[in-house]
């Protein structure tokens, strides 16, 4: 196991700082220890307290620490004043620490000071010198570079200011700037760009320093600084994108999102089995449509259709009696997973769908029941949606639920020609929809 060592403020929040390096190396697989620089009295409002220990107490852990364990890298956050960053700088050198990740923390979200001015020159001469990366963001870029940066242009020309201070690559978040959330990396000689469709959340506490904490555990796995870069910025969007709006502020992002998918793959796929042993004894063939078939589930904070599983080859009628094909899978189905997708967007807690053949005696039966059941025409789907292949369920499927302030039992259209008509039930989990799949059974 590698070991990753976070030099950094105490966030007694838990959505940044220490507490988010901590949970990142670990959740990554690297075994994180901790320096601390800074206490902290912090919310997802403001910070209301900072304390520094004396520099000698910081000197004490990294000599406690480096002089047992070592460390494969490290990385800096906040540091705070001019003698934690020499005496920072000091001992990394004196214990021949390489593979240093500087994030140059200097100003909280809600606009603390975390980095007093009189210590910025003391960071310039004394740690970017020693960076493998140095990962600001474009306020920190601006200080750093005493320049202005609004356009690519900008990122790209205070990229190079930087990394003339000696830090061997310079990786400028973007993420202060509009457009898609596109990260600048420069080694001197290459410009890498990574980029990520936006996520319009204000919940991204910690961001920072979660990224160059998994940035520093990829390095010390052996990954090329490139390739780091590259899945720490997967695992960060997929933390944001995710991110728990806890406390009353900006919320921290969802570390765990992407784990908590791995975590639930079996039970996904066991739960789909069942849910389609029930169907086969309950003989419901005569639900299955023309173009046959399909029950699906997701996984949580499921992102692509890779991350919902179906039955591969659908599921078809024989007789009065469903088939499978084979057993379920992920990534099996376009269809049935599109449309979890789209009402997961809406309400997270809806991961399963099925498509049953659509009659009118049904709906009224859906409507019997007390169901919330819902509609789209095909006829208004827009041309440019038609010329994408597979794009139309989406568009239905969104077309109803923008204007919905639940997610309904129910969503079916009547098709148009070479369309069959088709009746989709939604609900939280494959048992779920069974059962209000049986309901229809003698409609």
């Amino acid at each position: 196991m590698k070991r990753i060592l976070t030099i950094a403020g105490s966030d007694s929040g838990g959505g940044a700082g220490i507490q988010a390096d901590l949970k990142t190396i670990t959740l990554l697989g690297g075994f994180g220890m901790s320096v601390l620089t800074a206490l902290t009295a912090q919310n997802t409002q403001e910070v209301t307290a900072i304390h520094a220990p004396p520099p000698t107490f910081i000197k004490d852990q990294l000599d406690a620490v480096l002089s047992d364990i070592g460390a494969d890298s490290a990385k800096t956050g906040m540091l705070y004043d001019a003698p934690t960053i020499e005496v920072v700088a000091e001992r990394l050198s004196a214990y021949s620490i390489e593979k240093i990740v500087v994030d140059p923390v200097m100003v909280a979200k809600g606009g603390d000071i975390l980095l007093v001015e009189e210590a910025r020159e003391t960071l310039v001469r004394r740690l970017i010198p020693m960076a493998l990366v140095i990962t600001p963001n474009i306020p920190e870029a601006e200080v750093l570079s005493e320049m202005s940066i609004s356009t690519e242009k900008d990122i790209r020309e205070a990229a190079r200011v930087i990394h003339s201070m000696g830090a061997r690559h310079v990786l400028i978040k973007a993420g202060h700037l509009e457009g898609p959330a596109k990260d600048v990396l420069y080694d001197g000689d290459n410009f890498w760009e990574f980029s990520r469709k936006r996520i319009r959340t204000p919940h991204t506490h910690g961001t920072g320093c979660a990224y160059s904490a998994a940035i520093a555990t990829y390095i010390a796995m052996g990954f090329q600084v490139r390739e780091a870069v590259e899945k720490a910025k997967d695992f960060i969007h997929t933390a944001i994108r995710f991110a728990v709006p806890l406390g009353k502020g900006r919320g921290p992002t969802n570390l765990y999102a992407r784990f908590a998918r791995e975590q639930e793959k079996c039970q996904v796929l066991e739960a789909l089995q069942k849910s389609l042993t029930r169907l086969q004894e309950a003989h419901v063939g005569h639900l299955v449509p023309e173009v046959q078939s399909n029950l699906g589930y997701a996984l949580p904070f499921a992102e692509t259709r890779a991350h919902v599983a179906a039955f591969p080859g659908r599921l078809i009628r024989l007789g009065g009696e469903i088939v499978s094909v084979s057993s379920p899978a992920f990534g099996a189905s376009s269809h049935i997973a599109t449309i979890i997708l789209t009402a997961m967007r809406h309400d997270p807690a809806f991961r399963s769908a099925m498509n049953v053949r659509f009659s009118e005696a049904r709906i009224l039966q859906c409507q019997a029941l007390g169901w919330k059941v819902c509609s789209f025409d095909r006829a208004h789907e827009p041309e440019n949606v038609k010329e994408q292949e597979g794009s139309t369920l989406e568009w239905g499927t969104e077309t109803v639920l923008s204007q919905e302030t639940e997610i309904p039992d129910v969503i079916y259209d009547r098709g148009e020609v070479g369309k069959e008509p088709m009746i989709r039930v939604l609900g939280r989990t494959p048992d779920e929809v069974v059962a209000k799949v049986l309901q229809l059974k003698g409609s």
